[in-house]
C-alpha cells in the first residue's frame, strides 16, 4: 500500500498564542487515562515506560489490511518547516496531545480525524534563539485529578507550562500565568560570557502523585563551549501551583552523598542532567532518573574521580527528592554512554518487581526497584587506561553478567567486513592509523597521538547501541524487545580554540569506509528479544532488509548477502498479539516501512508502507471501538506529518 497524495491541514495560520477551535465539551470528556482502557496517556504508554498496549483489534489475522485513516501535516505550524518530528503524542479519550513545529507548539487533535482542537504557541524571542535544544520536542505529559485536566510541556527556552487540556489556555494558578521559569535556581548558570544558561530539554516532563519532575539537557557535549557549565539538577514541582518542592543535585554538593567521588571539578563541572524521559512507581513513590555524563563527553581532565551520580540510575522519593538508592553504570564516563531512555518498570512473571535500564553500551541493567539490588551480579573488572594528558582513568568498570549484550561491544579486526577477500583487504588498509578497541572500555585518544594514530575506533558509538527510542516490554511474558544499531565512532581528541576545556572531540577525523561501504560486519541494526525472568536472549533479527546500496554495489555482485538491517532509529511498541516496528530515519537505506512481527519468533507477519520514514515513535490507541496505530513521519525534504492507520470500516 503506497499513499502518494498529501493532505494539508486546514489550519494554516496562527495569529495568537492560543487558538481554540472547538468548545470545551467537544474537546475533552474524561472517561479513562489508562493504557489498559485503550488510551496512550504517557510518552512510553504508561509511567512504567513499557510501550505496551493490551489492544488486539489489529492482530496477526488482519494487520495487513490496515490503511491510512487520516494525516495531519505540520508544514504551516512554524517560522520554518519541521522535517523531523520525534514526538510521540498522548491519546486520552479521543484527544491527541503533541508537540509540533520548530518552536515546539503544543496541539490537541481529534483522534478520529486529526483535526485541530486547539494550539498553544510559545513566543520566547531571543530566549528561543539561544536555546540549546530547539525544534519539536519528544512529547508532553498529562495530569488529571478527575475534575481538572492539564497538559504539561517544557519549551525550547526551558520554561514549564501547564495548559488546560480542554482549551489549551495556560493555567492562571500555575506559576506566573501558567509558566514556571526553569532558569531560576540553577547552579553554574550565571556565566557573564553568555546571555542564557546552556540548558534546556526535549523530553517530556514526568508527572506522578501530583508532582512534576523536570529533567535537564545541554548542548551536545562533544565540544563544550566551556568547562564551567550549568549543572543539570533535577527538580520536582507541585502540579497544581508550580511551586518548587525539591531539587536533587546530580553533581553532589559538599556534605552530600557522592561528593567524595569527585576528586576535582565538582565546583566547576556541569551537565549530568536527565535528557531522557523519566519513569516512576506510584505505589513506592519512587521516580527513576537516568543520569547523563558530566562536562565534557569525551574528556574528564577537569573532573577527576568516579563522578557520582553521572551515567547511572538514581531512585528518588517523588515527594521530597531524597535519594533512595543509586547504581552507577560507568565510572568517570569519557565515552558519552550516558543513560538514554526511561527505565522500564515491571512485575515479572517470576514475581520479581524490577526496574531495567537499556543503555548505549548495549546492556540491560536490572534491579529490584525498591532496594536497588542487582537482579544478576554486576562485577567490577579492570579496564585499560589511556594516555591523554591531564585525564583521569578509573581502573575498573562495572560489567553486568546477565543478560548478555544485545549489540556489538568493542572493535577489532575480527569485526571487519569479509564479504569478499578484496573488501576485507581494503578494510584492513582503511583502519591503518587508528587505534582499535579490544574491550568496550578502551579510552579515547588524541587526534595527533605520539604513536602516529588519529583516534580510537569504538563500538558502540555515543549514540548507541540503544538510545532514546527505548525498548518495549510485554508484561504478560516478561519479554523485553530492544532495538539497537551497530555503528562505528572515532573517539579522537584535540584542542578546541573556542573553548576553555583542554580537549574536545576532534575535528575532521571520520570513520573510514571502503568504496562507500561500512567496514563493520552486519547486522547494522537489530531487534533483540530478551526474557527478563531468566536473562536469556530468545531471538534476534535485523531491523530492515538489505538496502539497495549494498545489493547493487559493484563489488558485491554475485555475493549472497545476509539481511543486513540499517543503523537507524527503529521505533517499536508491543500489543497483546504483536510487536510493531518502523525503520526510522538517520541512516542510508532506511525505508518508509512499518512491520508487524510475531512476538514469540521474530518472524515478520506484515509490512506496511508509510508515506515517509518514521521520525517519532509509533503508538496505538482505541476510540469509539476502533483501534488506531499512529506515528510522526517525515525527513528527506518532507514536512513532518502525523499519520494514523486503522482497519477499513
Amino acid at each position: 500500500m503506497i499513499i502518494r497524495k498529501r493532505l494539508i491541514s486546514p489550519f494554516l495560520a496562527v495569529t495568537a498564542i492560543v487558538v481554540s477551535l472547538v468548545s470545551a465539551s467537544q474537546a475533552f470528556s474524561q472517561t479513562g487515562t489508562s493504557v489498559y482502557e485503550g488510551d496512550w496517556p504517557s510518552w512510553a504508554a504508561n509511567g512504567s515506560a513499557q510501550r505496551y498496549s493490551s489492544l488486539d483489534q489489529i492482530n496477526a489475522d488482519n494487520v495487513a489490511d490496515v490503511e491510512i485513516a487520516w494525516r495531519f501535516s505540520t508544514e504551516s505550524f512554524g517560522p520554518t518547516v519541521d522535517f523531523v518530528n520525534p514526538s510521540t503524542p498522548l491519546e486520552i479519550d479521543g484527544v491527541l496531545y503533541a508537540n509540533i513545529g520548530s518552536t515546539r507548539n503544543v496541539v490537541a487533535l481529534d483522534a478520529t480525524n486529526g483535526q485541530v482542537l486547539w494550539l498553544f504557541r510559545y513566543q520566547e524571542g531571543d530566549r528561543f534563539d539561544e536555546a540549546p535544544r530547539k525544534g519539536a520536542g519528544r512529547g508532553v505529559a498529562f495530569w488529571s485529578d478527575g475534575d481538572t485536566q492539564r497538559v504539561l510541556d517544557v519549551s525550547p527556552g526551558y520554561q514549564l507550562v501547564s495548559l488546560d487540556a480542554k482549551t489549551g489556555m495556560p493555567d492562571p494558578n500555575f506559576g506566573e500565568n501558567g509558566i514556571v521559569d526553569l532558569y531560576v535556581g540553577l547552579r553554574n548558570a550565571d556565566d557573564p560570557r553568555y546571555k542564557y544558561p546552556d540548558i534546556g530539554i526535549s523530553a517530556p516532563p514526568f508527572v506522578m502523585n501530583d508532582v512534576i519532575v523536570v529533567g535537564a539537557a545541554h548542548r551536545t557535549g562533544g565540544r563544550p563551549r566551556s568547562k564551567f557549565n550549568t549543572k543539570g539538577d533535577i527538580r520536582g514541582f507541585d502540579v497544581r501551583t508550580g511551586e518548587l518542592l525539591w531539587t536533587f543535585h546530580t553533581i553532589p554538593a559538599r556534605g552530600e552523598v557522592g561528593f567524595e567521588s569527585w576528586i576535582s571539578g565538582n565546583d566547576i563541572t556541569g551537565n549530568s542532567g536527565v535528557w531522557a524521559a523519566i519513569s516512576g512507581d506510584p505505589e513506592l513513590g519512587h521516580v527513576y532518573l537516568p543520569i547523563e555524563d558530566p562536562t565534557g563527553d569525551y574528556y574528564g581532565g577537569d573532573r577527576h574521580g568516579d563522578n557520582l551520580f553521572s551515567s547511572g540510575l538514581v531512585a528518588v522519593d517523588i515527594q521530597t527528592g531524597e535519594r533512595i538508592w543509586h547504581q552507577q553504570f560507568i565510572h568517570h564516563d569519557i565515552w558519552d554512554w550516558d543513560v538514554p531512555s526511561p527505565p522500564v518498570i515491571a512485575d515479572l512473571p517470576n514475581g520479581r518487581k524490577v526496574v531495567m535500564s537499556v543503555t548505549k553500551q548495549s546492556w540491560v541493567y536490572a534491579f529490584d526497584r525498591a532496594t536497588g539490588e542487582a537482579i544478576w551480579p554486576i562485577v567490577e573488572r579492570p579496564v585499560p587506561a589511556g594516555d591523554v594528558p591531564g585525564e583521569w582513568y578509573s581502573p575498573t568498570q562495572p560489567f553486568p553478567t546477565r543478560p548478555a549484550a544485545f549489540d556489538r561491544q568493542g572493535f577489532t579486526e575480527e569485526d571487519l567486513i569479509d564479504f569478499t577477500p578484496e573488501l576485507r583487504a581494503l578494510a584492513l588498509e582503511a583502519i591503518e592509523g587508528f587505534r582499535l578497541s579490544p574491550t568496550i572500555y578502551t579510552p579515547p585518544s588524541l587526534t595527533d597521538s605520539p604513536d602516529g594514530t588519529r583516534g580510537l575506533l569504538s563500538l558502540p558509538s555515543s549514540t548507541g547501541g540503544s538510545n532514546w527510542e527505548s525498548s518495549a516490554l510485554d508484561p504478560e511474558t516478561g519479554i523485553l524487545y530492544v532495538p539497537s544499531r551497530t555503528q562505528l565512532q572515532v573517539l579522537s581528541l584535540s584542542k578546541n580554540p573556542d573553548s576553555d576545556i583542554d580537549f574536545s572531540q576532534g575535528f575532521g577525523v571520520r570513520v573510514p569506509r571502503v568504496q562507500g561501504l561500512d567496514i563493520v560486519k552486519p547486522p547494522y541494526g537489530r531487534i533483540t528479544a530478551i526474557d527478563m525472568s531468566s536473562g536469556d536472549h530468545l531471538w534476534m533479527i535485523a531491523n530492515a532488509d538489505t538496502p539497495d546500496r549494498l545489493t547493487n554495489h559493484p563489488m558485491l555482485e554475485g555475493v549472497d548477502l545476509p539481511r543486513t538491517g540499517v543503523p537507524t532509529r527503529s521505533g517499536i511498541f508491543v500489543t497483546k498479539t504483536l510487536l510493531f516496528q518502523a525503520e526510522g530515519t538517520g541512516a542510508a537505506g532506511a525505508s518508509p516501512i512499518f512491520r508487524a512481527i510475531n512476538k514469540a519468533t521474530g518472524d515478520i507477519v506484515a509490512e506496511i508502507d508509510l508515506p515517509f520514514n518514521q521520525t517519532g515513535l509509533p503508538f496505538t490507541y482505541e476510540h469509539e471501538d476502533k483501534q488506531y496505530i499512529a506515528m510522526f513521519v517525515g525527513g528527506g525534504g518532507n514536512a513532518a506529518e502525523l499519520v494514523a492507520f486503522a482497519l477499513p470500516d
